[in-house]
């Protein structure tokens, strides 16, 4: 086991402790906002969806996507192209 700092560990290749927990939970709630964008993208108008598609980005990453970036995956889903976010149950380190 390998001690990276207070709260993060890795074990046999994945991150362990509450900092991974708390990642894994951030990248859980953008996908549950992803799929219920995708659910309706017909109801919402561009401004709404391109709003929720930078939602759930911010909401892994903590800080403000970048615009090409909500507007491809915004552009995607409008097209009613499916966009998949995978969350494991576990961390996996490089």
């Amino acid at each position: 086991m390998t001690y990276i700092e207070d709260g993060l560990r890795v074990r046999n290749g994945f991150a362990e402790g509450p900092l991974a927990d708390a990642a894994l939970d951030r990248a859980a709630r953008a996908r549950r906002l992803l799929d219920e964008l995708q659910e309706r993208p017909e109801t919402m108008t561009d401004a709404e969806l391109r709003d929720g598609v930078s939602r759930a980005l911010r909401r892994y990453t903590r800080r403000q996507p970048h615009a090409d970036q909500v507007y491809g995956i915004a552009r995607l889903i409008r097209r009613g192209v499916y966009v998949e976010w995978r969350v494991t149950d576990r961390l996996a380190c490089a």
